[in-house]
């Protein structure tokens, strides 16, 4: 007993998620795309995946 408000309300919070329709700002998005750098290709952040490899206990067998 007790659980039927607490279920009412995230059954509207799933409605409202469900079939909103949110508003999007195209422009500030194709700033931030075009502000990375196509160079690098992941956004300007450098990843070395070798390091990852050799520290992964898992892989080492």
């Amino acid at each position: 007993m007790g659980r039927g408000r607490a279920k009412a309300k995230q059954t509207k919070v799933a409605r409202e998620l469900k079939y909103s329709t949110p508003h999007t700002d195209f422009e500030a998005l194709q700033r931030e795309l075009s502000s990375q750098s196509p160079s690098d290709g992941n956004g300007g952040e450098r990843f070395d995946d070798d390091d990852d490899y050799e520290d992964d206990v898992y892989r080492r067998r």
